[in-house]
């Protein structure tokens, strides 16, 4: 405003206050997270008589600063606070990186994002650096912890040099599917797949490993390579079997699926962002969008049964120690 008597500007504190970040950051980060660009903020806001417009630039600086916010929160949080009973470790690929997301499932069913890792590669050393963190902050392990993975050797090394025998593994059953059918002409493998599946689906560890049995001898016949694959950390396809709880926690528990299900949702936040520039914006849109997602995602299918996973797991580490007890003597 121009006050034309002392020929001055007089600057308009109402002006000034929409300038200012505060609150408004917090509408404008929701916006640009679930589909508006910074580059059409200014024209929508500008077709709303009531709204207030902003320059693509301002846009920009705010969102970075409201997503900069939300990544100090995801790396900084606290895990003691949650009872995790289990994790799950997969990646999403952002560009030529992968970002490791470790998911917790508490005692009581709820999902809880724990954080993630930026690497080439599922390698040990990266893994196990990022395993440590969140020991670091707070994740217990003492009690056990079912740790579902895709079969990743460097996750899986990670695991036992982290958690050692605290860290008890549940191998990705459709992954484990799909490597072995990998191996196989594609006429076969519809075959194959029925069979491997209504294997995992028994309900006891000794009819499934019958089951497999019998499906390693056709395999046999048909591609030894594919037998390899089968072979490769069999067992531990096979852990909620053993455990005793394949019927109350398979759905859930069997698969990496609760990860790849919020991957899925990840896409529709970040596979809009045509060009990932810098590490910084990378890690700054994922923890928007986890943290985004987090308070939607619902209780794992069986989660009543979590108690009798956690009774199981102490078991599990009891037998173990008294192994190693009586090997000692």
């Amino acid at each position: 405003m121009r006050d034309r008597r002392r020929k001055t500007e007089v600057p308009l504190t109402t002006y000034q206050q929409l300038q200012l970040p505060r609150e408004a950051d917090a509408g404008l980060f929701r916006k640009v997270l679930l589909g508006l660009s910074c580059r059409n903020y200014e024209v929508c806001a500008e077709a709303v008589p009531e709204a207030f417009g902003l320059s693509s630039s301002s846009v920009s600086r705010r969102f970075i600063r409201a997503s900069a916010r939300q990544l100090q929160t995801l790396q900084e949080r606290r895990l003691d606070r949650y009872d995790v009973v289990a994790l799950l470790l997969d990646g999403k690929t952002f560009a030529e990186d992968s970002m490791v997301i470790a998911l917790g499932i508490t005692l009581t069913g709820e999902k809880v994002i724990l954080g993630f890792v930026q690497t080439a590669t599922e390698n040990e050393t990266v893994c196990a650096a990022f395993l440590r963190e969140l020991v670091e902050r707070g994740l217990r392990i003492e009690q056990g912890l079912l740790c579902v993975i895709d079969g990743a050797k460097g996750l899986r090394k990670a695991i036992q040099m982290v958690f050692g025998d605290h860290g008890i593994v549940q191998r990705c059953q459709w992954h484990k599917r799909e490597n072995v059918l990998a191996y196989l002409p594609k006429g076969q493998r519809a075959s194959v797949r029925r069979k491997l599946q209504a294997a995992y689906e028994q309900p006891t560890e000794e009819a499934a490993k019958r089951a497999l049995g019998r499906l390693r001898q056709e395999l046999r016949l048909l591609n030894e390579s594919a037998v390899k694959s089968l072979d490769e950390g069999l067992e531990e396809t096979l852990t909620l079997h053993h455990l005793g709880l394949f019927p109350q926690l398979g759905v859930s528990l069997k698969t990496t699926n609760c990860l790849e299900s919020l991957n899925a949702l990840l896409g529709q936040r970040t596979d809009k962002v045509d060009r990932w520039r810098t590490s910084d914006q990378k890690q700054r849109w994922l923890a928007s969008a986890l943290l985004d997602i987090e308070p939607r995602l619902r209780r794992i299918k069986g989660f009543r049964a979590l108690p009798l996973l956690r009774t199981a797991l102490h078991a599990e580490l009891r037998g173990k120690v008294n192994l190693v007890a009586s090997h000692a003597a």
